[in-house]
């Protein structure tokens, strides 16, 4: 998301995020944005964002809960992945040899 304007909807739903306690520092690499940049908008939007619409502590608890599963997830996944290909690169070696050295079948 860095580099790119954000719309309004998404810097009103990331002071909405500041304002309920969110670290501007957990939020800046969240969303891929410039600390100072989310103070500019917490500055400029705070008005605009009503009691209401902060969430909750619970909400962000089990949002923090979700993402942290999802990043579980993806390590074993890459962690898989990156296994399934050494064993592919180990195939195509073998393959490669004249004379693998894996015992033929004797009867």
């Amino acid at each position: 998301m860095g580099g790119r304007r954000m719309l309004k909807e998404v810097r009103i739903r990331i002071v909405q995020e500041a304002l309920s306690g969110i670290k501007i520092a957990v939020l800046a690499r969240k969303y891929e944005v410039h600390p100072d940049t989310i103070r500019n908008w917490v500055k400029d939007y705070r008005d605009e964002v009503g009691d209401d619409e902060i969430p909750s502590t619970d909400e962000q608890i089990q949002e923090l809960r979700r993402l942290q599963s999802i990043e579980e997830n993806y390590q074993k996944t890459l962690k898989m992945l990156g296994e399934k290909e050494l064993e592919i690169e180990i195939l195509r070696e073998l393959l490669k040899k004249k004379k693998p050295a894996y015992p033929k079948n004797s009867k």
